[in-house]
This record gives structure tokens, sequence and C-alpha cells, in this order.
């Protein structure tokens, strides 16, 4: 009897294992129906980030939609791979895929800390969750991950496993991987992490968000401390390794945006790469794209187009408090709120050239001062530092040297101003001294462009790209003005001109036809004065408009526009005489391309931001002949495109008189300043709508606008000359700082004759004032200068114009 229940316990036994033997095969095979393919992994090629860098190699740019940059395995220290096997899969080495000795490990630590303390998936169920099966959790998930791990075991080795969960996994703010993380966190690549910041990196796979460095500093550390213990448990370091990474300093570098040094310039490539590559190639291909940016220039651009656009609203007139606080409570709130704004800046924000808001404590008349609160610190304005702020006139300007003779002109107590601190002293007690600021309401752009190679060297399209992405060096067509004449003057010395051909300057009127003149147009000179018999490098020197239209209409309106093209316009121009002034809207980009021209001895360059272009494998895409893909020397190498589309005498010629415009011209205040060949042109449009200057070394041409978006004038004698030039001059200083002077080289075919300046003819003894011009071989005059009586000669030159 007892035989007999043996057997049949263990039949049923058998029967129980074969039928729990057939339902794991049944669920296998089941469940292995319709898994992904894990071929796949071999070729693991997962979203990698562009990036973008400047001049010198340094990142200005990344675009993708998963922040992740490959390390290859061998690449990956040791001990970082063991931080990660240590608290995420201890015996990784060991199991098949499915750690069922872990499973039941974790099991046991979660029961007796009654919560999630550990978890139990393998690295191998980690790649399997994250690259071949949907996030949700479900039974029937679990079971295919277990499948796909075993699989995956089978199919690839160990370290090629570990590659792909190194590579994939998400370590927090965006970023994928080890290497970005190393990067994003510690400014370093894997390769030159210490312990410590292994183990930071290693410990944020459990929760990215709330174990960050970043935010979490205490529980990032916490983590830290657990995965050194693992280390050190499963003997991946010593006691002593341990006790040194817990007393390493760990220092965490800027989140600061890298695209923040050159946002315009960046976010121009960007459109670039999409328009060439496309969507996918840009944000999922991981470009590498070196650029021609130079950081330092940039840096300076936008400082210069700040300081100017600030001095403008300076003479523009004071507009008034940014609000006015009537009562004491609504006073110490803004008193609060400021300081607790300053908390967190360094030094409390008591930074010398700090921009900041301030409370109008007490203003006193006689001792010529205001007492301000700039949040818990008081601060004291002195008349000298505010004495700019005279009410705007009606029409928004002003006169700019009228000064207010005390505070209470412009201030009153309760009124919240923007100050500026001037200078920070006592070292218990600050005292601080601030001058009163009026925020830019004009706009800006700076271009700068290296002749020789066409590279762009900065490129600032607005005061605040936070503000506006509109890139006003590029997307934007405003009028230049006499910045254009030179077009026009350049095509005047290809079509039989020299700079001693003579016009008369006096009154012109056009209308269009019939009888009624009340419309008809009557242009003028800027100084409302007509000058007589003038040299074409007076007239330019001195920007008359009235010659400049007589010799647009001698050369031909369509062979100007046509030329104009050649010098790289693309803008549609007017086909009338207003095009000698510059009436037809064209970008800065332009303009300083066709300048470009002027300092290239007459070839045309495009203008060049990518220099090369690689794609994640570092196979070249594109490739700009015949610069450095890094370096900060400016190029000397000819590129392949480079287009001669003048020649180099009417070049050299048309730089002659810029130079002259620059010494003694409008363009004086660069000469001033920079003491050193410079060649440029300013430009004004009626009503002082814009304002601009393009200017250029040898070795650089730069141009800058100034002008308000909805077409404000920018004031009563808003210049090119005094708007957009000490912007010009500021930003050159820099950039021209390390570059010696040159001068602009004489091409052959380029000759000089003594000339006088009154008759355009060869000079006598008796002429009154001479000038050594230059001219093409051919076209110096042949006649002697002639004692002639202003009216004869003015006689002579109506009947020929």
């Amino acid at each position: 009897m007892i035989r007999k229940i043996i057997k049949i316990f263990l039949l049923l036994g058998f029967l129980g294992i074969f039928l729990g033997i057939g339902s794991v095969v049944g669920v296998f095979y089941y469940y292995a129906r319709d898994l992904p393919k894990i071929t796949s992994l071999k070729d693991y090629h997962p979203y990698t980030v562009t990036e973008v860098f400047a001049n010198d190699g340094a990142l200005i740019g990344r675009f993708g939609l998963e922040k992740r940059k490959i390390a290859p395995i061998e690449e990956i220290p040791e001990l970082l791979k063991k931080a990660f096997i240590a608290s995420e899969d201890s015996r990784f080495y060991e199991h098949q895929g499915l750690d069922f000795f872990g499973i039941a490990r974790a099991m046991v630590k979660n029961i007796s800390a009654r919560r999630i303390v550990q978890g139990g998936s393998t690295i191998t169920q980690q790649v399997t969750k994250s690259l071949l099966l949907t996030p949700e959790r479900k039974f029937k998930r679990k079971i295919k991950e277990a499948i796909l791990a075993y699989r995956i075991e089978k199919y690839l080795s160990k370290d090629e496993i570990l590659f792909i969960y190194l590579n994939q996994i998400y370590l927090g703010h965006g970023m994928y991987g080890v290497e970005m993380a190393a990067q994003r966190y510690f400014g370093k690549k894997t390769r030159d992490l210490n312990l410590a910041e292994m183990t930071i990196i290693a410990g944020m796979p459990k929760a990215p968000s709330n174990l960050s460095p970043i935010t979490h500093p205490e529980r990032s550390a916490a983590r830290q401390r657990y995965v050194l213990g693992q280390m050190l448990e499963h003997k991946f370091i010593t006691r002593e390794q341990l006790q040194k990474a817990l007393l390493t300093e760990v220092v965490l570098v800027s989140r600061a945006d890298p695209s923040s040094k050159t946002p315009y310039y960046t976010e121009h490539v960007r459109r670039y790469l999409e328009k060439k590559y496309g969507y996918d190639q840009l944000y999922k291909e991981g470009l590498q794209v070196y650029t021609g940016v130079d950081v330092a220039w940039q840096q300076a651009a936008r400082i210069a187009i700040d300081q100017g656009l600030r001095d403008l609203a300076k003479r523009r007139g004071f507009r008034g408090a940014l609000q006015r606080l009537i009562n004491a409570q609504e006073r110490d709130e803004f008193i609060l709120k400021l300081k607790k704004e300053r908390e967190n800046l360094p030094d409390a924000g008591l930074v010398e050239d700090l921009y900041s808001q301030a409370l109008v404590l007490e203003i006193d008349d006689k001792k010529k001062n205001v007492i301000l609160d700039l949040g818990g610190h008081q601060a004291l304005l002195d008349l000298k530092d505010m004495e700019w702020a005279r009410r705007p006139e009606a029409d928004g300007t002003r006169y700019p040297r009228a000064k207010i003779k005390k505070p209470s002109a412009a201030l009153e107590t309760g009124d919240v101003v923007l100050v500026r601190i001037k200078k920070v002293s006592g070292e218990v007690v600050p005292e601080i001294q601030v001058s009163l600021e009026e925020a830019p309401e004009a706009e800006a752009a700076l271009f700068a462009l290296e002749p020789k190679s066409g590279l762009v060297r900065a490129m600032v399209g607005g005061k605040d790209f936070k503000a506006s992405e509109f890139n006003r060096a590029i997307q934007s067509r405003r009028s230049p003005g006499s910045a254009f004449k030179p077009i026009i003057y350049s095509a005047g010395l290809d079509n039989g001109l020299t700079p001693a051909s003579i016009f008369l300057d006096s009154p012109i009127v056009y209308k269009d036809g019939g009888d009624d003149w009340s419309s008809a147009w009557k242009p003028c000179n800027y100084e409302q004065k007509f000058y007589g018999p003038t040299t074409v490098r007076q007239a330019l020197i001195h920007s008359r408009n009235l010659v400049t239209i007589k010799m647009l209409r001698q050369v031909g309106i369509r062979k100007v526009i046509n030329y104009a093209r050649k010098l790289g316009f693309t803008s549609t121009l007017n086909a009338d005489l207003t095009l000698a002034l510059g009436s037809s809207g064209v970008s800065l980009m332009e303009l300083t391309t066709a300048y470009g021209v002027f300092a290239n001895q007459g070839r045309l360059l495009k203008p060049v931001f990518v220099k090369r272009v690689e794609d994640r494998h570092g196979e070249i895409l594109e490739e700009r002949e015949g610069v450095a893909v890094v370096g900060l020397e400016l190029s000397s190498l000819l590129p392949p495109d480079s287009e001669p589309v003048i020649s180099p005498q009417t070049a050299y010629l048309l730089s002659s008189m810029l130079v002259d415009v620059v010494k003694r011209g409008t363009g004086r205040r660069a000469d001033r300043a920079l003491k050193r060949p410079l060649a440029g042109k300013t430009g004004t449009t009626n009503d002082y709508f814009d304002a601009w200057f393009m200017g250029y070394a040898p070795q650089l041409v730069t141009g800058v606008w100034v002008g308000f978006d909805d077409l404000k004038p920018l004031g009563r004698h808003e210049t090119g000359s005094r708007t957009a030039c000490p912007t010009w001059i500021d930003f050159m200083k820099v950039a021209l700082a390390d570059l010696p002077p040159e001068n602009f080289t004489v091409p052959a075919g380029i000759v000089f004759a003594n000339i006088d300046e009154k008759t355009g003819l060869l000079a006598v003894p008796e002429s009154e004032k001479t000038i050594f011009e230059c001219f093409k071989e051919g076209t110096v005059p042949t006649e002697l200068s002639q004692p002639v009586s202003p009216e004869e000669l003015e006689e002579s030159l109506f009947q020929e114009n």
C-alpha cells in the first residue's frame, strides 16, 4: 500500500515537473514569437549630439534629440566600468542575463527595509528595456525582457553589452552616456575622471533627477558613498582608495549653454546645417562642425554693441523711472526682493560694472547727489553721473549736450531706476558709487569678415538673442545711405572716371513728367550747401550726395545695378537715381561682403561660416580649402573659389579714397582711435532711421548698423559717424590688437601724379592746393592746370554735367 502511494506521489511529482517545464517552455515560445530582433545591437547606432566648435576649438553649440557622445569601450576607464557594475549588477560577469541570486537578494533587502532599496535587473536587462522594449510596467514585458536578456548574452560579449549600456544610459539633465555626463558635470572626458567623479556618475542611474550632483548634492554624496562601499565590498578598490575618493574635492562645471557665447552665429550655423543635411542628420547623427568664429572677438562685438546702444539711449534722453513706489510697504517689499535676488550672485551682486535696479531713498540738490538702496546696501549717485538725464524732446530726441543742473530735475523719492555699479570700497560696510543708466531701445548688428578667406570671424544680430532671435546682420534689409556710395564710385572708376575727375556740386531737380513741379525730387547735400567743382576723391571723402547722383546718371543705373551684383548683392536694388543715396534695402552681410572685395584686391569671397563638417565616424562631409580647421591665425592662402570681380587697380583706387574718408572725412573718429591704415565709409539715411559704419584694414572687414526695428528716428545728428562708428572702433581695437598694421598693397598698373585739386589736372607751380593722386596706367591727365576763375570752371563743368 505504502509503495503504491509513493509511486502515485512520484508519478504526480514527475507529472508536475513535466507540466511545469512544459508551461515554462510554452510561455517561452508564446512570448518569444514576436520579439524584436537583437541583431541590430551588433551595429549599435544611437542618436548622438552634433557639436559646433569655434575657430580655436572651443565648443559653441550642441544640437541633438539626445545629448550623447559615444565613448569606445577601450577608452572607458576600468574603475568607471567597475563602479557601474558594483552599484548596478555586481554579478555581471557571472550570470547569463538573469541573476536569480541577485533577484532573491534584492527581495530580501526590500522586504527587510519595507521599501524598494535595491533592484534585481541586470545590466543586460537594462539594455534590453532601453533599446528593444517599451517602458510599460506589465508582467508580459518582464517575461520578454528576460528572454531577450538571455538571447543577448548568447549573441554579444560582456564588453559589447557594457559598451552599449554605458553609452545608452540616461544620466540626468538631458545627458545620455558616460561621456556626455563627464563633460556636463565635470568638464572632462571619461578617461580623465578621478574615482570620486566616477562614483558620482555611477550612482545616478537609479534616479538621475533625484541623485544629480547639481540639484541634489547631499543625495548625490550619499549615493556616491554607497557606490564606493559596493566597490570595496567586491574588492574593486582598496580602503585607501575609498578614503581618498571621499576626501577629493569635486568641482562641478558651469551649466551655461555653450551657444550663449555666440548665439546669433551658432543659430545661423544650425539653420545652414539643417537646410543642407536635413533634420535627422543634424539632430541624430552627431556631426562635428568647425566654424570660423573667434569667441574673443564675438565677445568684444557684443560688448561694443551694448556700450554703443547705452550711449545712444543716454543721448536720446531719460525716459523716466522704471516705476514709482508711493507707500512704505511697497518700498520695503521691493528692497526685500532685491536683497533675495542678490543672495545668489557672487559677492552679493556688489561687483563693479554690474547693472542693477535701485530705489531712490533721498535726493539732495545742495550736495548734488542721490542716495539709493540696492537691496540692503545704500549707494551714492553724484550729479555728474546722471547729468545726461534730460527729458527727451517731443519727437523722442534731445540735444545731446544738454545737461540737468540738479538731481531733482530727473528723479523723485520712491523712483525705481537702472544703475551701474561704478566703484565698491570699504571693508566692513561697502561704500558704493553708481551711475544712472538707461536701457537701450534701439537695435544694432555687427558683421566681421576676413577678406582673404571669406571666413566670418564675428557676427552679432541684435542686442539680446533671448529677447529676439531675428538676425539683423543677415535677415534684415535696411537702407545703407551713403555707405552704398563706394559701390557707385567703384563702378565709375571702371567706366572712365579717375579720383581726379571733376563734377559740379550744384542744385539738381528731377520730376516724373508733366508740368507739375510740386512733387519734384530736389536732392541736397547733408550740410544743405553746394560746393561747386569737386574731384571724385573729395566727393567721396565728404559724402557729397549731388556729385554721387550725377555720377550714377553718367555711368548708368542698370550698369551700376549689374556692377553691384558682381560684388555680391542679391537684394532688390531700386532702379532709379535714389540708388545713389543708398535707398535700397540691403543686408549688413551683403554690404560687408562688397567692402571685402575692395579689401581683397578685387576678389569676391562669399561669407563662410563653416570650415569643415565631419560625420560621427570622422568622415569629411564638407571642407573649406585653404584654411586651417582649428587655428587662431588669420588665413593667408587664397581659397580656390576666390573670384576676381573687379580689377586690383580699381580696388586699390577705391580703397585709397576710403582711406582718406577715415583720415580727413566722416570716418575721422576711427583714424584718431586706432592710428593705423584703415579704409571706411559712414552711412546715414533720411530722418536718421539708420546709421552705418563700414570699414576695413587689409586683414579684416567689419560693418556696423544701428537703428530701430520699427523705423523710428534715432535722433537729431545720430549719424553713422556718431552712432555706428564708436561701436566699430571698440570692436576693432580688440580684433586688430594682435595684428600688425599693414598698408594697402599697391598693385602693378597703378601710377601716381601731382594733381591740382581744384581742376583735377596736372599741377603747376601756381597751383594753390595739390595732391599726389593715384591713377590706373594710361588715365593720368595730360593737360597742365591753367589759372581759371571759379565762375569759369563752374560754367565749363555745367556744360559737361
